[in-house]
Order: structure tokens, then C-alpha cells, then sequence
């Protein structure tokens, strides 16, 4: 037995994907603020503060599930769709840019998920949204998302949101994974987050990938994903910026840009 709300879902789309979560009477669903797309007649929505799974904890457990998110970059505020009618209802949550939606059933993977700061879209409500410290020196300052990822524990289906497509892999007990620091989406308790210097100063100066690779030891779990938001976003700022397009990562970049005639 669940402890957390069960709630089905269909999700529809390809690459700009939507969730749509069915309730039934009583049942809740807890998004992130700007997810929210529609709803059926018979669905109430109430903000509320932190992640909904500390509203019977008292002021105390409220401010700390509050504080939590406050310390991933996230809203104070989360809203609770709670269906009260006598019949089951749908409300649909869509993501913040182009990419997959994924479900992640606690249930079936431990009770617990690390993830990327801003992934979280939505989940059943009692699925616990916290935060995870890094304990590392060298992960917290240079794996890309610093000292704190979010926590989602609990036994419910949880959905977080990444950008392109979503690799899924499963580790072996001591197999590893060098991944770009951008690109990790998610992963299980067991999964080891470490990080390791690029080998080379060639490819550490003039390769384009920074200097440091995340690497993920198993047993467990991983997600990424094709085309994480920061890539996108610096992309895009690039070819906006005074002077245009600057290559990606690259300090040869602007010898590029002469080369091909958009000068300095």
C-alpha cells in the first residue's frame, strides 16, 4: 500500500510534451508554480506554502519544507490540485521548454531521487520535495549544480522535466559513467557523484567541454538529457550578443567568427 496519493496519467506531445494527471474524488496533485495548463470542472487549486507534505506537521514542518525549496532556487509556494467532485477529473501540467517529461514511480525506485535543481514538475501529494547536500568539495564546486540537487522521497509517481531527449541507463555495482556536468537530469540513492579533471591541456583549453567531467558510479539508476537549458540559453545568447555568434567553450572561437565573415 502507498502511503503517498495514487494518480494516473497519460503523457501527450513529442518534444514540447504535457502531462495530464487523472484524479479521482479527493485525490491531489501537487505542481510546480507555472506548470499548470487546465483543468476539468469539479478540480480546486489552493497554494500553499512549501511541498504539501508537511500541511499536518504544524507552522514548523511548513517553514522547513519551505526553506528546503527556497534553498533549490524554487518558488516558496506550490499549488495543490484536489479533485472534489464525485467523479474523476483531469488536470494537465506542461513543461517550462522543449524536451521529455518523465515519470519516476518512488515506489519501484527505492523511495528515493536525486535530481537537478529546477526538474521537478509535478508529483502525487505526500511525495516529499527536499534537498540533497553534496558532500564532495570538488562536486559542490565544480559538478555544475553546486552544493544542493533536489530530493524527491516518498512512494508516489513523481514527474520532473528535461531538455531534448532523455537517456535512461542502469549501472552495474562499480560501473562507471564520465558524463558533461549539464547533462545529468537524475539518479537513484545508490548512484556515486563524484567529478574528474579532463586529461589533457589541449582538450581541457581549446575542447569546448570545460574542464571537468561528472562521473557516476552504480548501482543504480541515471537519466539524462540531450540538451540541457543552460546549453540552450548560452547558445542562444551567443548569437544575440554584441559582436555574434561565439563558439561554445572554445577560447579559438572568435577565430572562427572572422573566418567566417561575422567578424570580432
Amino acid at each position: 500500500m502507498r502511503r503517498n496519493h495514487e494518480i494516473d496519467y497519460r503523457i501527450f506531445g513529442e518534444e514540447m510534451q504535457c502531462v495530464e494527471i487523472e484524479l479521482d474524488p479527493q485525490e491531489t496533485v501537487m505542481a510546480e508554480s507555472g506548470s499548470f495548463m487546465f483543468m476539468d470542472d469539479g478540480i480546486e487549486m489552493e497554494t500553499i506554502f512549501g511541498d504539501g507534505s508537511q500541511q499536518s506537521g504544524g507552522i514548523l514542518g511548513k517553514l522547513m519544507g519551505a526553506g528546503k525549496r527556497l534553498l533549490t532556487g524554487e518558488s516558496l509556494f506550490m499549488t495543490a490540485f484536489t479533485n472534489v467532485g464525485y467523479n474523476k477529473a483531469r488536470v494537465t501540467f506542461a513543461g517550462p521548454y522543449a524536451g521529455k517529461i518523465m515519470p519516476l514511480d518512488l515506489q519501484q525506485l527505492g523511495g528515493k531521487v536525486i535530481c537537478q535543481k529546477d526538474s521537478y514538475l509535478c508529483a502525487a501529494k505526500g511525495v516529499s520535495v527536499g534537498i540533497e547536500f553534496q558532500r564532495k568539495l570538488g562536486t559542490g564546486l565544480f559538478g555544475g549544480e553546486g552544493f544542493i540537487m533536489q530530493k524527491l522521497e516518498g512512494d508516489g509517481l513523481a514527474f520532473v522535466h528535461a531538455g531534448g531527449h532523455v537517456m535512461e541507463k542502469e549501472l552495474r555495482a562499480g560501473e562507471t559513467l564520465r558524463i558533461d556536468t549539464g547533462c545529468i537530469v537524475a539518479f537513484t540513492a545508490g548512484i556515486d557523484y563524484d567529478i574528474q579533471l579532463v586529461r589533457g591541456v589541449k582538450n581541457a583549453l581549446f575542447g569546448g567541454e570545460g574542464l571537468f567531467f561528472a562521473v557516476l558510479r552504480g548501482p543504480g539508476k541515471v537519466w539524462l538529457q540531450s540538451l540541457p537549458v543552460s546549453r540552450l540559453a548560452g547558445k542562444i545568447l551567443s548569437y544575440g550578443a554584441p559582436g555574434g555568434r561565439r563558439e561554445e567553450g572554445s577560447i579559438l572561437g572568435g577565430l572562427g567568427n572572422i573566418l567566417d565573415g561575422d567578424g570580432f
